[in-house]
């Protein structure tokens, strides 16, 4: 049997890792962080439990790349919907409706990924934090901030407080007077984005991940 090709070993690298990513998504939002283990992820991803600590340091590293993916790829899907505009009050609507709906669909998982934020490691500066960074200052400079590097952290902020707002066990806050407060910051019309009384782009909030996770031929990188 002929070695295979460093192309094709970095390709099958790419997609071991993006099933653990997957994994450790679905796996997190069914039973809570404390009650997944490492082995538990690797078992759902089809994986040897060494493997994942080939690609990431430890648990809390492997899920909060995973959750800043889906977030990702989450805004990524909602500012390039049909009709797509380079209009930056729409991105901006539609960047705060997307977060703010992964809170309201998601809140086991988001609530894990902001108790990991304040350990003591914080942010983990991955790639999938990176390309988030990337999208949002990108909504902040298209809706005509004059100082992105001051304006991108405020977006970001605002963002984190309404999710942990959302999320708090017992008297967590609905999404519309959050939505409301953020939309009055931004002087957004209430109709753009997605409002929350109207239904979402493709229906209800789709429960099938793997859209978000280039495990296959059909997907991008």
């Amino acid at each position: 049997m002929s070695p295979r090709s460093p192309a094709v070993n970095e390709e099958l690298r790419r997609r071991s890792r993006e099933r653990l990513l997957q994994a450790a998504v679905e796996v997190v939002a069914e039973r809570g962080y404390e009650a997944t283990t490492l082995a538990d992820i690797a078992d759902r991803a089809g994986s040897a439990r060494g493997l994942v600590s080939y690609y990431f340091p430890g648990k809390r590293q492997l899920v909060q790349s995973a959750v800043h993916r889906l977030m990702h790829r989450t805004l990524e899907e909602a500012l390039e919907r049909e009709p797509r505009t380079d209009d930056g009050r729409e991105r901006m609507a539609r960047t705060i409706d997307a977060i703010l709906g992964l809170a309201r669909n998601r809140p086991v998982l988001m609530r894990q990924h902001m108790a990991g934020l304040l350990q003591a490691e914080g942010f983990v500066q991955c790639p999938e934090q990176q390309r988030l960074a990337e999208l949002l200052r990108d909504t902040v400079a298209r809706h005509g901030s004059h100082d992105v590097d001051a304006d991108y952290p405020m977006l970001r902020a605002l963002l984190m407080g309404a999710v942990y707002a959302m999320v708090l066990p017992n008297v967590g806050m609905p999404v519309r007077p959050l939505r409301a407060e953020l939309f009055k910051r931004y002087r957004l019309d209430w109709r753009l984005g997605t409002p929350p009384d109207a239904e979402a782009p493709g229906g209800a909030a789709r429960e099938d991940l793997s859209r978000f996770f280039a495990t296959g031929d059909d997907q991008s990188k």
